[in-house]
């Protein structure tokens, strides 16, 4: 009886692990846990990331596009001094080899004019679009803010 209790527990654990990272693959292109942030109601924007894993030769992500928003735009953050700088880019490069985690505090995508608060919990669909590689259609799971790190996300107002 102890033992089908273990098992099912570690069942259920492994199942939720799955459940919560999720990967897409697009050629030599592998797509890690796209996520978006939680919104409040009334935010005009809301950011997003994922992991892209380049395997193959040299590709840009060129752009995004989601129905959460009226546009979805690429971006990059940095600190100069002080100051926070973010800026919407035209691409943002993989060479080959090469791991680029779009993440708060970095190169992430920006849900720019949401329809509606993102609401932890739900999911909807991205397709991303790369120079060499193509478009794939990927699923965006929206979670609650993790911690202070990712306030540079929620004050990325436009």
């Amino acid at each position: 009886m102890k033992s089908k209790l273990i098992l099912s527990a570690a069942v259920l654990a492994i199942a939720s692990t799955f459940a919560h990272a999720h990967s897409f693959k697009l050629g030599e292109i592998d797509i890690g846990h796209p996520y978006a942030r939680a919104t409040a109601a009334g935010q005009p924007t809301g950011g997003g990331y994922l992991l892209l894993d380049n395997k193959g030769r040299d590709d840009k992500l060129v752009s995004a596009s989601a129905a959460v928003s009226a546009s979805v735009e690429l971006h990059s953050m940095s600190m100069e001094g002080d100051v926070m700088r973010m800026r919407q880019v035209d691409g943002i490069a993989l060479p080959t080899g090469k791991k680029v985690e779009l993440k708060p505090g970095g190169f992430h995508i920006m849900f720019v004019g949401l329809k509606a608060p993102l609401k932890a919990g739900d999911k909807f669909p991205m397709t991303l679009k790369f120079e060499k590689a193509g478009e794939v259609e990927v699923t965006v799971n929206v979670e609650a803010p993790k911690a202070a790190g990712d306030a540079a996300a929620a004050e990325h107002k436009h």
